[in-house]
């Protein structure tokens, strides 16, 4: 019956260490870690956020030909009630002629050839972001319009307008290719691209319809 005292006292001697430990804090070796993990984690969220931005703003290119797929960008068919050599006009016009105020901020032209130029184009794609890509405009009178790119949220896009006389009025046919690099990742980026680019040239064959049947009445 003495030892009980001791016994519980001993027990209660283990409940405060217990308590103790619960409520002790972490080492700073740990604590430090924990805050360089978040930092790491935030570090990478800002790059790859501004990464994003760059890359679908074209500012950067990631061409490497390494895993390179390439992919059909839609075919598009548009009738103009207007003559083939009316819509070829509309659509040099901005490139080989005077660029006109109105889509001075989509087109500048950098250099400039009797039949071919480089372009820079802008498009906005959303979330602030705006497109600059650079291509190569080829000039085929009357028939074909031949474009390509040099530089862009993508490394590889060829495209072309091909004109065909219709009974008086014209068929412009768009036809074009897109490629991006490291295989599935870079599928997966194709398609995002290629879904705002076909959007924009439909945009843009709208206006040129809109122009040349304009010019034509």
């Amino acid at each position: 019956m003495r030892r009980a005292g001791p016994i519980l006292a001993t027990t209660d001697v283990n409940r405060a260490r217990a308590r103790t430990k619960s409520t002790r804090r972490p080492p700073a070796g740990c604590k430090s870690g924990l805050v360089r993990g978040v930092r790491t984690l935030v570090y990478a969220a800002v790059v790859g956020g501004v990464g994003y931005r760059l890359l679908a703003g074209g500012q950067i290119t990631l061409d490497s030909g390494v895993g390179r797929t390439l992919r059909p960008l839609e075919p598009i068919t548009v009738g103009m009630a207007a003559p083939r050599d009316t819509v070829f006009d509309v659509v040099a016009a901005p490139y080989l002629g005077r660029t006109p105020r109105a889509i001075a901020d989509e087109i500048e032209v950098l250099e400039r050839g009797s039949d071919m130029v480089l372009a820079a184009h802008r498009t906005p794609v959303g979330g602030g972001i705006v497109t600059t890509t650079v291509e190569t405009v080829r000039f085929d009178r009357p028939e074909t319009i031949d474009f390509r790119l040099v530089r862009g949220p993508v490394p590889h896009v060829v495209e072309r307008f091909t004109l065909h006389p219709d009974r008086g009025a014209t068929r412009l046919e768009y036809t074009g290719e897109l490629g991006a690099d490291f295989w599935g990742l870079g599928r997966w980026w194709a398609d995002q691209v290629a879904t705002k680019w076909e959007a924009t040239v439909r945009g843009s064959l709208d206006r040129i319809r809109t122009e040349a049947e304009r010019r034509a009445s």
